[in-house]
């Protein structure tokens, strides 16, 4: 295949779906989440567009998972040109004092642990060439996002060290920070906002692959 190959981790929809289908007319997906159901309406809008993708419903929590779906990758395609990593877990906002410890140790399982899981697993795959994105929004020291703003904080440390490190070497480590959408993340945090003023999530991800320069 002489098609380039992009990984979506959390693909299954806001934010994640968007970008896969954009990406599609010049890339092959590969899409990670838990829904199935939510995949296979992924894959149906992608092929019906004339795309391809590679469904992989699996918990990015999952190391045994992670480390399978990367040995896949490797033996099937060789590399990756992309991978955009839009997983993440929002849990109801609440006062620190509050904040329920189940709440906070799946927050950091999925915003941070996961993220350095992939980030070990995915590198090898980048080598020099390849790019990786991740997508900031910003809470730490926001009331209520207490768990949530704490354990994004960390993943965003995380990647900048990752960025700096890989400057001169590669793979390219890109942030950037979308605009508020209509997200079932937001719907979370915000429940009966007027999401008229909200941005479409396919719009963003156009918006942002252009701003990458990668559309």
């Amino acid at each position: 295949m002489t098609q380039k190959i992009a990984l979506i981790t959390g693909a299954s929809r806001g934010l994640g779906a968007a970008l896969a289908e954009a990406l599609a007319p010049t890339h092959h997906i590969i899409a990670v989440a838990r829904t199935t159901g939510a995949l296979e309406e992924l894959d149906d809008r992608i092929q019906s567009a004339g795309g391809s993708a590679t469904l992989a419903p699996m918990d990015v929590t999952n190391a045994d998972a992670m480390a399978t779906l990367c040995r896949g990758i490797h033996d099937r395609w060789g590399k990756l040109d992309l991978w955009l990593h839009s997983a993440i877990h929002a849990v109801p906002l609440s006062p620190a004092n509050f904040a329920a410890g189940s709440d906070w140790n799946k927050s950091i399982a999925v915003n941070a642990s996961a993220t350095a899981l992939l980030i070990s697993y995915v590198a090898p795959l980048l080598a020099q060439q390849g790019q990786a994105i991740f997508f900031d929004d910003p809470r730490a020291g926001q009331k209520f996002f207490g768990t949530y703003g704490a354990t994004k904080t960390a993943q965003m440390a995380l990647v900048g060290s990752w960025a700096a490190e890989t400057e001169k070497t590669g793979p390219k480590v890109s942030v950037v920070t979308p605009q508020p959408m209509p997200t079932a993340l937001r719907a979370r945090f915000f429940p009966g906002e007027d999401q008229s003023d909200l941005a479409n999530p396919m719009d963003e991800a156009k918006r942002l692959l252009a701003e990458l320069q990668l559309t």
